[in-house]
């Protein structure tokens, strides 16, 4: 496959995830999503869309980077970032869908881990790729005391 493709491919896939969430997001965050308890901390509802938007460009050149390497370990990275980007897919449906911050825990926290494994790993690879992936990581970070934080509070 040549390049170029890998890089349209690549870019695409976390877009659609994300664009398959926002489907979740929408129909909950005028309803449920405001009448639960939330942090203090908790950010305006407009910001989300543009982090995302640019986020998910972030790993998608990261996953080109890594796909496109000739690299023996390519294979496993990028099965690690398709579980980081399934359990990112589905993180919306079960936080806004289910309306369930409890369940949304149990999504992100390993979403957390394996976007952690995904800066570690990378880097063998592409340090440039496991920079891509830095703020992904701080957001997923910060997104998981958020999830917590509502549970806690509800």
């Amino acid at each position: 496959m040549p390049n170029w493709l890998k890089l349209v491919i690549s870019l695409i896939l976390p877009q659609l995830v994300g664009g398959t969430g926002a489907l979740f997001t929408i129909t909950s965050i005028n309803s449920w999503y405001q009448t639960i308890k939330k942090p203090f901390f908790n950010p305006p509802g407009w910001i989300f869309g543009p982090v995302w938007t640019i986020l998910y460009v972030m790993m998608g050149i990261a996953c080109y980077l890594i796909w496109k390497s000739g690299h023996p370990q390519k294979r496993p990275l990028l099965t690690l970032y398709f579980v980081q980007l399934g359990l990112n897919g589905l993180w919306s449906p079960v936080f806004f869908g289910m309306e369930s911050p409890i369940l949304g825990l149990v999504v992100i926290v390993p979403l957390l881990v394996s976007v952690f494994l995904c800066v570690k790993k990378f880097k063998l690879v592409s340090p440039w790729a496991s920079g891509l992936m830095i703020p992904y990581l701080a957001w997923v970070s910060f997104a998981t005391v958020l999830n917590f934080s509502i549970w806690w509070l509800n």
